[in-house]
């Protein structure tokens, strides 16, 4: 690497090469220019933002892994723990204070780099030690010091002091360097769904799954990190909706073919029962001899008939994915797998072909809802009026999660709920959105509608006189080992429509063909398939699909080409703005720094 692109990120040869500079310097002008019309020139100072801080897990010397703070690295794209940052609203000359530290740092960390290197590195205008940095702001003679302190408004968790107004409209709509690094993220776990649909079996582990496309997303696309705990489902498990958490760790043997049984609590082959396994059968004997209500187990092996929740995504730059793939383990969809998936799949493809700017995200839940309970009531799950499930809420029944989410650099991003915009609307499956906004022009969300058949929530609405006359209880009692169905795609928000990111097989010719070793994209008769995952820029991957005739899922969805955004279109955001003014001192104290 020459010294000119110091600046570059990137993991290796075949990935995504980031100038820092480019990037990072739009995300800084976007914001000093939005606070330029947010606050008088009189009011505007320095924004002091800090870094994320190495963490101990529980009570031991184990530190976790280290991932930078979000804000932080969304206006420097600073690796290192302990660092902060300023921006000068005025002149917008950017500052990066790092940690000064000990010569025997390099014995265990490695090379100590000095300020010269993080200069070069990170594209700022300055670099100074942290333990110099109320001398430096006070020579800036700041009017203010404009710090964070909020309250994510999508889970009430409040911030630690970083900044006194808010990021959130800036990073809610992408530069066209940000969408860049979306995309190949995209790429590379669409890549890495497609190897573990290639490569699942019946009688395999969950985790065989998972470990897959962990496997492949690192060590052909460079991304080291999970956004969240992957969700890798099989059989009944695919109604749970988080499943894969830390008490069900993805680790049913996908097949056993057991519907329902009290949940053991290690995983297990079927025929190599232990004295552990066999104390878990008498137990279950015990169960069902007193009427113990029976769960979903955690880890039955994969069933040729089971169905597969696959939801993944990888982490690129701290960029993030977030893809669902569900598909027949045995690579052929029964008539009822084909029915539940083709109801999500309409629900999905209307959505994409509705979505644009000024339409309200809860009218697209809405839609999703509306196909999906035509689909169960043509496949006899359902009956009655659509209009009429929709007023007594049944969709919830079988969608209790919200459509989708913004995304960004983190996998639930910022603005859900942010102050002047829609509030969240109190009514089952729709409190469940993550934001009620308006969607505008580069957004990037989530559309991910689903079908589950989970007990939890059918035997209650069994007994429900508001409720039971739409639902065939016979019908759905038979479908309650069914688990579900959830397609998702990550898809930005254009000018005049949407385009998806995500590129996996959705219809199901393609995905059987796909299992049965078809390679993806489609190729021509003549070509062979490429031994690595193909990375493609956003206007590569649009070329592609016009040329091999995939499905329109991954496609352009009534939109125009890509165009670079503004890079500091924010005059909206005036309202939403609270500046908060500080002596120097004082906002140092805010950050712990200094003395008090």
């Amino acid at each position: 690497m020459t010294s000119k692109d110091r600046d570059v990120f990137e993991m290796g040869p075949a990935t995504l090469r980031i100038s820092r500079k480019q990037l990072h310097t739009g995300t800084r002008r976007k914001l000093q220019e939005g606070m330029q019309k947010a606050l008088p020139k009189e009011k505007l100072g320095v924004a002091v933002l800090k870094g994320g801080e190495p963490f101990l897990i529980y009570s031991t010397d184990m530190e976790g892994t280290f991932r930078q703070e979000s804000y932080f690295h969304y206006l420097f794209g600073v690796q290192e723990e302990d660092c902060l940052g300023a921006v000068n609203l005025q002149t917008g000359r950017s500052y990066l204070f790092i940690p000064r530290l000990p010569d025997t740092y390099a014995v265990w960390m490695g090379p100590i780099k000095g300020l010269d290197d993080y200069k070069a590195i990170y594209a700022v205008d300055e670099v100074h030690y942290a333990d110099d940095m109320e001398r430096v702001l006070s020579e800036l003679k700041p009017v203010a010091l404009h710090l964070l302190c909020g309250t994510n408004t999508d889970r009430a968790v409040v911030s630690n002091p970083a900044f006194g107004f808010s990021l959130l409209l800036h990073m809610q709509r992408k530069t066209a360097e940000e969408l860049e690094v979306m995309h190949y993220a995209n790429q590379v776990a669409s890549a890495a769904h497609v190897q573990v649909m290639q490569q699942i079996k019946p009688h395999m582990m969950e985790y065989a799954a998972e470990s897959v496309f962990m496997y492949t997303a690192y060590s052909r696309g460079g991304c080291r990190h999970a956004p969240y705990t992957p969700i890798c489902a099989s059989g009944p498990n695919g109604s749970t909706l988080h499943y894969g958490h830390a008490a069900s760790p993805n680790d049913r043997e996908i097949g056993s073919n057991d519907k329902h049984a009290v949940v053991p609590l290690r995983a297990r082959r079927i025929g190599s029962h232990s004295k552990h396994e066999m104390c878990l059968m008498q137990l279950e004997r015990l169960a069902a001899i007193s009427g113990m209500s029976r769960v979903p187990i955690a880890d039955r092996e994969i069933g040729s008939n089971d169905m597969l929740l696959l939801d993944m995504g990888c982490e690129y730059y701290c960029y993030d994915s977030d893809i669902t793939c569900s598909f027949p383990a045995s690579g052929k969809f029964s008539e009822d797998q084909a029915m539940v998936y083709e109801a999500v799949l309409a629900a999905h493809q209307a959505v994409l072909q509705a979505i644009k700017p000024g339409i309200s995200w809860p009218d697209m839940h809405l839609l999703a809802e509306r196909h999906i309970l035509a689909g169960l009531k043509e496949g006899g799950w359902l009956q009655g009026e659509v209009e009429d499930m929709l007023e007594q809420r049944i969709a919830a029944l079988f969608m209790p999660h919200g459509l989708g989410h913004l995304l960004g650099l983190d996998t639930h991003d910022v603005g859900g709920y942010a102050p002047g915009t829609p509030p969240r609307i109190d009514k089952p499956g729709l409190r469940s959105l993550r934001t009620a906004r308006v969607l505008e022009e580069y957004m990037v969300v989530t559309v991910e509608p689903g079908c589950y058949f989970n007990p939890f929530l059918l035997h209650p609405a069994f007994e429900d006189p508001s409720q039971a006359p739409f639902l065939n209880k016979k019908r759905l009692e038979a479908s309650l080992g069914f688990g579900g169905v959830r397609i998702e795609d990550d898809v930005v928000v254009t000018a005049d429509g949407a385009r998806s990111m995500t590129n996996v097989p959705r219809a199901i010719t393609d995905i059987e063909a796909v299992m049965a070793g078809a390679p993806w994209p489609r190729q021509p008769a003549t070509a062979t398939q490429a031994a690595q995952p193909q990375h493609l820029t956003m206007a590569e991957q649009q070329l592609q699909s016009q040329h091999s005739g995939q499905s329109d899922t991954t496609d352009v969805h009534n939109s125009k080409e890509m165009q670079k955004p503004a890079a500091a279109s924010s005059s909206e955001s005036s309202g939403m703005m609270a500046g908060v003014a500080s002596v120097v001192q004082s906002g140092i104290q805010s950050l712990g720094l200094g003395k008090k």
